[in-house]
């Protein structure tokens, strides 16, 4: 995290991420949006849940995982040691949770529980991606190969992937995200 555990716990608590929107799409509506047409019989493990938005919104089972629990259903954890077997879920949601500095980690924590074929799905600020391309060379690196990139927003990008096998090399240069810049209204 670029901040310190109390201001993230506050910035948490007074609710702030809740106001940032995917395009007109609340990230509790996220799931559906970026899984459309999918089983609710298939397993969700959301990392960085907030307020579990995206459990609330689907039947299926979601595992959520967050620093704060702001929901009693939120398992505390960070992220890059989640609680779950391994290839124990069908997809794993990134919306807008790859705030940590250990990207690497998180990405192969995911990369562990999903099963072999499973979907990855994340939906990041677009101002963050210093060099796409970059970021996506690192990600087959971590075992996923890319499905779908929707770059339509000037403001966040939604980026699906299948998990193709484990992390093959260490470590991922290209695996960097510049900070978001949050703006008070």
């Amino acid at each position: 995290l670029y901040w310190g555990p109390q201001t993230w716990m506050q910035y948490c608590r007074r609710g702030e991420h809740r106001g940032v929107e995917l395009g007109s799409t609340r990230r509790g509506t996220a799931l559906p949006v970026l899984c459309p047409r999918r089983s609710a019989s298939l397993v969700v493990a959301d990392f960085g849940c907030g307020d579990c938005k995206i459990a609330s919104s689907v039947r299926n089972k979601v595992h959520c995982f967050d620093l704060v629990p702001l929901s009693p259903i939120v398992t505390v954890c960070d992220m890059a040691k989640v609680p779950l077997a391994d290839e124990s879920v069908d997809i794993a949601v990134f919306c807008l949770a790859l705030m940590g500095t250990n990207l690497q980690e998180i990405l192969e924590e995911a990369n562990r529980v999903l099963k072999q074929g499973g979907t990855l799905m994340v939906a990041e600020v677009a101002s963050r991606f210093e060099d796409l391309r970059a970021f996506m060379n690192a990600m087959a690196q971590l075992g996923f190969r890319s499905v779908n990139k929707d770059l339509s927003s000037t403001f966040f990008y939604l980026l699906e992937f299948t998990k193709a096998g484990p992390p093959r090399r260490r470590p991922c240069a290209g695996l960097r995200l510049l900070p978001c810049l949050y703006k008070r209204r």
